[in-house]
């Protein structure tokens, strides 16, 4: 392999992983979600692009960074995503329905009303924050001057991801050394066990929609420095958190971050090397392989090398 070949596939991975750190943010809330409720929420990437929305408002009026506009959009993603399942996934998983799939129905419905309300309010165009440092990146060179590679990393990927990180931490913390993430964790383990202790499981479920919404919108904030935005941006996303989290294991946040990031190289590698229209084909394939050779996900993987099997 040649120095130049070597420098491409290194520029890949590095793209791939920056990539993936936001698939992972996004991928969790999803997962989040599937642990606790066990629905899928197909209006994932609809909330995203109202947050990113938010985002564009808040830079345009008041020329907020995107990045500080995660203080602002993230708590109000929240606070939606509490009132979406308290007031509508609520009263549908109550009513007896020859369909039991009939909260998953209501969340693709929500995510329509969701992109046609933005396509009213912001019309179809393609809307951007325009940031200074949109273009900036960091050469390798600048480090390392001896270096006999040529890297760089962009600047608005490089943030977003670290930023990614420390979100992905700061939930960690939460679910593991919290009462209220030990509770939303036991919930999603046995709901039925969860209420015998004493745990409010309609509670925890109205609380872990709302941050699974909180999460995907600070994933938008921290997106549209880098995407352009218009109101069908969300169905994509909504698919590459789906893929995530049959990937990373339901119910998995560990299993999402590892999916996120395996999701984000091998779309990269795709498109470097075959094209970057065949991108959406890589992550198909990647579905397909996993519903065939690891149909339990990630997760299933990391219990099977925690219990020795």
């Amino acid at each position: 392999m040649t120095s130049a070949q070597l420098e491409v596939l290194l520029q890949t991975l590095i793209a791939g992983v920056l990539l993936g750190g936001l698939y992972a943010l996004i991928g969790i809330g999803m997962t989040l979600i599937m642990g606790v409720m066990k629905i899928i929420n197909l209006a994932h990437g609809e909330l995203m692009m109202v947050a990113m929305y938010i985002a564009y408002l808040l830079f345009s009026l008041f020329h907020l960074d995107p990045y500080l506009s995660v203080f602002i959009a993230a708590p109000l993603l929240f606070l939606l995503g509490m009132a979406i399942q308290k007031f509508l996934i609520n009263p549908v998983l109550k009513v007896e329905s020859i369909l039991p799939e009939n909260q998953v129905i209501l969340t693709v419905g929500l995510g329509m009303v969701l992109a046609n309300l933005a396509t009213i309010i912001f019309t179809s165009d393609y809307l951007s924050t325009p940031v200074d440092y949109a273009t900036k990146a960091w050469y390798l060179s600048d480090f390392w001057r001896s270096s006999p590679i040529e890297l760089s990393l962009s600047y608005p990927w490089s943030v977003s991801f670290l930023i990614a990180v420390v979100i992905t931490l700061c939930l960690g913390f939460f679910l593991t050394k919290t009462d209220l993430g030990k509770s939303i964790r036991a919930t999603a383990q046995d709901s039925e066990a969860a209420l015998l202790m004493g745990v409010n499981v309609d509670r925890m479920r109205v609380i872990t929609f709302g941050l699974g919404s909180g999460l995907v919108g600070a994933a938008g904030c921290l997106l549209i420095p880098i995407y352009y935005l218009y109101p069908d941006l969300g169905g994509q996303f909504t698919l590459i958190a789906f893929v995530i989290t049959i990937l990373g294991g339901l119910g998995s946040t560990v299993g999402a971050i590892i999916g996120g990031v395996v999701l984000g190289v091998f779309e990269s590698l795709t498109a470097t090397y075959i094209g970057m229209g065949w991108a959406p084909v890589g992550r198909f394939v990647i579905f397909v392989a996993a519903l065939i050779f690891l149909p339990g996900g990630i997760a299933s993987l990391l219990q099977r090398k925690r219990f020795g099997r």
